[in-house]
């Protein structure tokens, strides 16, 4: 459905995604509960957000103490300075960079316009067109992730989705150079949208100490190395992002709550706040050197606040219907813009003449201005009568119609700006009428073009609480919070009723397998068992073969594998899941072959710790390692491994029966990739209960007591653990002490 809107862009998006490698098949509940495929019937692959309790995370853990937690806390709280200080700074480069190309170009085509109005017109032309091919050339041969808003990639990277390339370098790079040859070439876009991308890059990069393809990375910064730690910096990086665009702090924690994240708490969230408020303060910092007159054309404006506190200090009650209407008209056009392509056969050009000195063309207020300031002209208060409705609907026409082919162009591109225009236009119209015929004094046409403009994002993004507080921060008057609530909730409730949001299309359209936040209904009729399919678990014993590693692990794509071992009764038993990537590392570092197809000591009694947790994350937004990658010898091949000191030996399990809607709910909640499907357990070893998770502190740093059994554990029992079997039931993991809910 969605396809026709973005052709231009489309076979850059393809050339992207063609290189992720295939999905798993069914043999687990993997990757989103089934087999979810792009439309190129190629699978993605998905992050590792779950702890691998593996025997290495155990000796570091155990070998940790509370210092370097104190350490790790001081250097995500660090991190967090520096993700917002550079997304800051980025937002300000892309600003004044925008800002300059824009005012160099109308200053330009307005002192040829004076002479020759035809010389005008083409020279404009020619700037845009350079700007916008100079945007497309970034993309299309340096950066092709950088293409589109990024707002849909990097959701589905805090939903689990591995996507390659979204994260890189010289995708920060692209997307910086092309939102300014976008921007700055006057297209039907934004530079918010990108901004939340290009935080995320920022983010990402810090956390793994920059850039080794470019030779930008220190091993300082080397510090999170896991899938789990880096979801953390991404999501400080898209509140970052919106705090720099719109200049709302709160409203890019609320951004990153509402709108990308599946996984959330508290600690994060702090963090987030810190982010945001670091970005409000270097902007604020910028704007107050810029306003001495060394940023050119910038001058004081350029980030996205339109102060209209001055505006509308009251409304009435028969004003909500108006107001009403505004909210259905955003959740109308909201939601067919990502459905409605536009084949427009000829252009209407208006005359931007004037027809006496000091006099003004409300229509080229609006088209011969930068985005920005074209919104301020439409919020403005005291400006009745300063458009005319036949100047407002032309350009709502024109603008609505660009805005539907660009988004989907090989440039980054934003919507959060081109919404906000459309919706502006509209509301501004609805104004007039208002004024016209209700005929009091203290009505403001502004007032209504910034509920319009808040419709029409809530009608095609679908975000409630984070847009009304972008709103209020950008329009800085908190009189309008109940205004902007009732338009926000009427335009989602009637854009639900035809389709999703925008950004959730274009997840759909480019393959990218969103779990989202509700499972669906039919879902409640569905078991684990139906959803895993027919086809056969592969499986690992506990000492493979090495050339059976190499058979499996290059007929298949799976990314997970159940371990077996046997009782001393030959009785088969699930120990644990080992992944592909550990396997794709134990195989090329070989430091872990044996002679021997017998069991080593798992225990660390008589074996070294070979590897630690960091070797086995995979390079950031790549593929990482691949098994045609891996050269082995025919003596490496008849040597064998014993995986149990990397295996996860505590997986998430699910009973056979158990409904899809429970197991969507913990899949995604959980931020899970793998999920154990197994029969009906035939005995129970104990329940826990709340109060076998309290547990109090005492005086002795080394000792801890359960609050529901007095029983007190020494911190050593981390040690002591691994002396107990692995061999453990099917279903049940070693749960302790049945008490008293």
């Amino acid at each position: 459905m969605l396809a026709n809107h973005f052709q231009n862009g489309i076979e850059t998006a393809r050339l992207v995604w063609s290189r992720i490698p295939n999905s798993e098949e069914s043999q687990l509940l993997d990757d989103a509960v089934g087999i979810l495929k792009n439309n190129d019937g190629g699978g993605v692959e998905s992050l590792d957000y779950e702890v691998v309790e593996n025997f290495a995370y155990r000796e570091e853990q155990a070998q940790r103490g509370k210092l370097y937690v104190s350490y790790l806390l001081v250097v995500k709280w660090f991190f967090a300075l520096l993700i917002g200080i550079c997304t800051g700074l980025a937002a300000v480069f892309i600003n004044i960079a925008v800002e300059n190309f824009a005012g160099w170009k109308f200053s330009v085509t307005f002192d040829i316009i004076q002479k020759s109005y035809i010389a005008g017109f083409v020279v404009y032309v020619l700037i845009n067109l350079v700007l916008v091919y100079s945007s497309v050339y970034i993309i299309t041969q340096f950066a092709p992730a950088a293409a589109g808003s990024g707002i849909p990639e990097i959701k589905g990277y805090l939903n689990g989705v591995d996507i390659h390339g979204i994260l890189l370098f010289r995708t920060l790079i692209g997307k910086i150079f092309g939102s300014i040859g976008s921007v700055g070439g006057g297209l039907a876009l934004g530079k918010e949208g990108p901004l939340v991308h290009t935080g995320a890059c920022i983010a990402s990069l810090l956390g793994q100490g920059g850039s080794t393809k470019y030779h930008l990375n220190s091993r300082w910064f080397q510090v999170f190395k896991s899938d789990r730690d880096r979801r953390d910096l991404v999501t400080c990086g898209c509140a970052a992002g919106v705090a720099a665009a719109f200049r709302a702090p709160v409203g890019g924690v609320l951004f990153a709550l509402e709108e990308v994240t599946s996984w959330w708490r508290s600690q994060l969230m702090w963090r987030v706040f810190f982010t945001s408020a670091v970005v409000a303060v270097v902007v604020r910092a910028a704007m107050g050197w810029c306003k001495s007159g060394k940023c050119g054309h910038f001058g004081s404006g350029g980030f996205i606040i339109w102060d209209i506190s001055d505006g509308q200090e009251d409304y009435s009650f028969a004003e909500l219907l108006p107001m009403a209407i505004i909210g259905v008209i955003g959740g109308l056009l909201g939601s067919s813009m990502p459905c409605i392509h536009f084949n427009i056969s000829h252009f209407i050009w208006p005359a931007f003449f004037c027809s006496k000195d000091k006099e003004y063309n409300d229509l080229a207020t609006i088209f011969f201005n930068t985005q920005d300031d074209a919104i301020r002209n439409l919020f403005s208060a005291k400006t009745i009568n300063e458009y005319s409705s036949q100047s407002l609907l032309t350009f709502l026409v024109m603008f609505y119609a660009l805005a539907v082919i660009t988004f989907g162009t090989a440039v980054p591109a934003g919507q959060f700006v081109p919404g906000i225009m459309i919706g502006s236009t509209y509301g501004r119209l609805v104004g007039m009428f208002v004024v016209k015929y209700y005929r009091k004094l203290n009505i403001e046409e502004g007032t209504y073009a910034l509920l319009g403009a808040a419709s029409f994002l809530g009608g095609s993004m679908r975000m409630t609480v984070s847009l009304c507080v972008i709103m209020v921060e950008i329009s800085n008057n908190l009189k309008f919070l109940p205004l902007i609530m009732l338009v926000l909730l009427i335009s989602k409730a009637v854009g639900d009723a035809f389709n999703e949001g925008i950004y959730e299309e274009q997840a759909q359209l480019r393959g990218i397998p969103l779990l989202e936040s509700r499972p669906k209904y039919e879902m409640r009729n569905m078991t684990a068992k139906e959803a895993c399919g027919s086809g056969r678990v592969v499986c690992f014993p506990r000492v493979v073969k090495v050339s059976d590693v190499v058979s499996i692990l290059r007929s298949n794509k799976h990314n997970g594998f159940p371990v077996i071992d046997h009782t001393r009764s030959g009785e088969p038993l699930v120990i644990g899941l080992v992944l592909r990537s550990h396997l794709l590392v134990i195989l090329q570092s070989k430091v872990d072959f044996q002679h021997s197809p017998l069991p080593s000591d798992p225990r660390g009694g008589g074996r070294s710790i070979r590897h630690d947790s960091g070797e086995f994350a995979k390079p950031v937004s790549s593929k990482g390692i691949c098994i045609d990658d891996i050269h082995l010898s025919s003596d490496d091949l008849e040597m064998y491994i014993d995986l149990a000191p990397f295996l996860n030996p505590s997986p998430y399990i699910v009973p056979e029966d158990m409904s899809l809607t429970k197991v969507y709910n913990l899949f995604r909640q959980l931020g899970l990739r793998h999920l154990f499907v197994v029969p009906r357990p035939s005995r129970v070893l104990g329940l826990i209960t709340r109060k076998d998770l309290l547990i109090e502190e005492k005086e002795n740093v080394n000792t801890l007591e359960l609050q529901s059994t007095s029983v007190r554990i020494q911190h050593q029992y981390k040690r002591l653990t691994r002396n107990i079997d692995v061999e453990r039931p099917l279903l049940i993991g070693l749960l302790q002490n049945q008490t008293p809910d």
